[in-house]
């Protein structure tokens, strides 16, 4: 592993120029200069911290800077190693804090607000630092949790300016301390750093292996117990225990073995994957879950993981291995797999990542068992590789084993297989063409005849107790909101107008954050797109195709010109903007469990779609 910070010195270094080596530093790894406010912070903050260490008679004392927390994207201001009284290596992560004063947010000891810093709640410095040393003692084998402590230091705050943030009690491992606390911080450094060199403790955390650890492990698999236990049955069972085996034979045997487990919506995919990842935890297997989307990850940390931030950190993103060790965990198990990229790199990755390295090298290589699980129709943006033949490919080229599991049965939908074929024959994903919809007792179809209906009758089952989600192809531009916090109603057909689900990771007034529309209350009021609703589920399911998908002469076409997706604008040929919006209709289709309503803004089309189900009696 190369190493995490961005400069490491020791105290020696003369103090007024540790900013500019840093400054130089950021130059030489990014190709860009640090911004201003970067530049202000190491300047006021860093000269502090190794004052006080020579105050306190440790100049050989490592100062790590800008230390990358492994598989993040995060940075810890300053990490001091050096050699405890015990002989043993010795961390302190200092979180720095230039703040003159500060005040709890509404008498919450775990929030505070910052004069200056704007109107929204910050985290408590303390509760930063302490997630950063538990992250840390998680994910750096061979460190010792005992070993690590951090502080929060608020050099320029005298007690009297933040005196209420003491109010969330120290712990065994973590203090608060500000400027009026100098000598006490002195003390304390003293207390647990002998007056030793450090570099042999920063060089053996520079070069660590990163992996879960055994207590993580422990932590996730009893978690993990306590949590909706799920049944695998048939070719699920067979996935799972495959996997299983092949971890055990990759460490006596010392190869690699490649899974794909490929299924439809609801085939049971991501049951797997959890049902996995308890297992792998419970056996102290090194193992993470990935995914390439940040509303199914995001989801999965505040939901499977709800209330424990270790568990959280099992969660990853696709990108998150562009640096891992080779062969560093034990599984790596890909969910909705279907979402790989070529690259890892986008336009906010940093200058030192952009290797032009593959994503799927990147995966493959970070396990001793890589899993991809997906399904190929949901393929739905310019770039993502995740097909079967990808990965079969380049594991071939690199001289791995593929064993490949096939998920038949259906879970979504009601257990229709019936109506999965129904769709796939209707978007021309499978051959055949459209045929009228006979019916399954397990899944209800029907038209609605405006968005009005649609809304009307997915509202009633929403009334009764069911989950209902509205979602739409992506044909209408989607606006930032108001100044105040309004959504705008961008989809808007004749009289009937309604907002697209929030972009961001935060709320607006009721609607709830984009990674949480389609499980949280409040998400009912917006119109959800693919990359919203891929991954997800809910009892009743209205889709709206809009002119992007239309029917003509005896089958359905795709007209790209239609949508508003920025991602067919760019450098796609019409053949891949094809597929790419048969594959989005697809996702949509099938996202419910119980039903699913649809409605075309095309007359058309809405006249043969109604000629299809109209054989049936619907109750949707």
């Amino acid at each position: 592993m190369s190493a995490q910070s961005l400069a490491r010195v020791d105290t020696a270094f003369p103090g007024g120029r540790i900013s500019l080596a840093l400054s130089e530093q950021y130059r030489h790894q990014f190709g860009t200069e640090a911004s201003a406010g970067e530049q202000r912070s190491w300047n006021r903050s860093l000269p502090v911290i190794a004052q006080d260490l020579i105050d306190a008679g440790l100049p050989k004392v490592e100062v790590l800077m800008e230390h990358r927390l492994p598989l993040t994207s995060k940075r810890i201001d300053v990490i001091l190693a050096g050699t405890g009284h015990d002989g043993g290596d010795r961390y302190v992560i200092v979180e720095l804090k230039q703040w003159s004063e500060a005040e709890l947010f509404e008498d919450d000891p775990e929030l505070v607000l910052v004069p200056g810093l704007g109107p929204e709640p910050k985290l408590h410095p303390s509760l930063q630092a302490r997630g950063y040393r538990d992250y840390l003692a998680d994910f750096v084998e061979g460190l010792r949790p005992e070993a690590v402590e951090s502080i929060a230091y608020l050099h320029n705050a005298q007690d009297g300016d933040v005196f209420d943030l003491f109010d969330l009690p120290d712990d065994d491992r973590s203090r608060l301390f500000t400027g009026s606390r100098r000598s006490a911080l002195i003390d304390y450094l003293r207390s647990r750093f002998a007056p030793e060199p450090g570099a042999g403790a920063a060089d053996r955390l520079e070069t660590a292996r990163i992996r879960p650890s055994k207590q993580l492990l422990d932590h996730a698999a009893e978690e993990l117990k306590n949590r909706d236990q799920f049944v695998l049955l048939e070719e699920q069972r067979t996935a799972f225990e495959l996997v299983l085996h092949l971890v055990k034979k990759s460490w006596s045997a010392d190869n690699k073995e490649v899974v794909v487990i490929t299924g439809g919506p609801g085939s049971g995919k991501s049951v797997i994957a959890l049902t996995l990842l308890a297992r792998l935890a419970e056996e102290n297997y090194a193992a993470l879950h990935a995914t390439g989307s940040r509303s199914f990850t995001e989801t999965m940390r505040k939901h499977v993981a709800r209330g424990s931030t270790r568990l959280k950190s099992l969660f990853k993103y696709f990108n998150s291995f562009m640096k891992a060790d080779r062969n560093g965990l034990d599984v790596l198990i890909c969910d909705e797999a279907h979402r790989i990229r070529e690259t890892s790199a986008n336009r906010f990755t940093k200058q030192e990542n952009r290797t032009g390295r593959l994503q799927i090298d990147e995966l493959m290589s970070a396990a001793r068992v890589p899993v991809f699980l997906l399904d190929e129709h949901q393929v739905v943006r310019p770039g993502e590789i995740g097909t079967v033949a990808d990965i079969e490919a380049y594991a071939e080229l690199k001289g791995f084993k593929v064993h490949q599991v096939d998920l038949a049965d259906q879970f979504r939908c009601g257990g229709s297989t019936l109506y999965e074929e129904w769709v796939l024959r209707l978007l021309d994903l499978e051959p055949g063409g459209p045929t009228p919809w006979e019916g399954d007792d397990q899944f209800e179809v029907g038209v609605a005849g405006t968005p009005w209906e649609l809304e009307t009758r997915l509202a009633a089952r929403l009334h009764e107790g069911y989950s209902s989600r509205m979602a739409a192809g992506y044909c209408w531009k989607w606006s930032d909101p108001t100044k105040d916090l309004t959504l705008i109603p961008d989809v808007v057909v004749d009289d009937w107008s309604r907002p697209w689900n929030v972009k961001g990771d935060r709320s607006v007034g009721d609607a709830p954050p984009a990674s949480l529309w389609a499980s949280r209350e409040g998400g009912f009021g917006q119109v959800g797109c693919v990359y919203t609703a891929q991954g997800f589920e809910y009892d009743y399911n209205g889709v709206i195709i809009g002119p992007d998908l239309v029917y003509r002469d005896g089958r359905f076409v795709t007209d790209r010109s239609a949508s508003k997706d920025p991602a067919l604008t760019r450098k796609t040929t019409d053949a891949e903007a094809d597929r790419l919006i048969r594959n989005t209709y697809k996702v949509l289709l099938t996202r419910g469990l119980r039903g699913t309503l649809l409605y075309s803004t095309d007359p058309e089309t809405q006249e043969f779609l109604t000629s299809l189900i109209r054989a049936r009696s619907i109750t949707v």
